[in-house]
């Protein structure tokens, strides 16, 4: 019984035992694109994808950040309205005192 294997389904698993492989007598030699081409094809194409998958997270992050420094804004222009709020009714208070006093050494 001498079956020989194919590709899919070859005679033995052991490579030792299965035909060396051959190059092919109808296509000539350093015709077919190097594989190393190819992977880095798929390599770069597989970056790509996954750059492009990550746009809209760092668009969202970018957006995020930027909200995040106008609220900040907003707040130190919030607490600076009413520190100056608070400077002025101060400074009615310390008029007012010393007028007050002035009128008392008046008397």
């Amino acid at each position: 019984m001498n079956i020989t294997g194919t590709i899919d389904r070859p005679l033995t698993h052991d490579p030792k035992k299965q035909a060396p492989m051959k190059p092919s007598t109808s296509e000539p030699a350093g015709s077919a694109i190097p594989d190393f081409t190819m992977t880095g094809a798929n390599d770069s194409r597989q970056n790509r994808t996954r750059e492009m998958q990550l746009i809209p997270e760092a668009l969202a992050r970018a957006h995020m950040q930027d909200q995040l420094r106008q609220a900040e804004r907003e707040r130190r222009a919030v607490r600076l309205v009413a520190a100056r709020r608070l400077q002025r009714r101060a400074e009615r208070a310390s008029l007012r005192a010393r007028r007050a006093l002035a009128m008392a050494v008046m008397q």
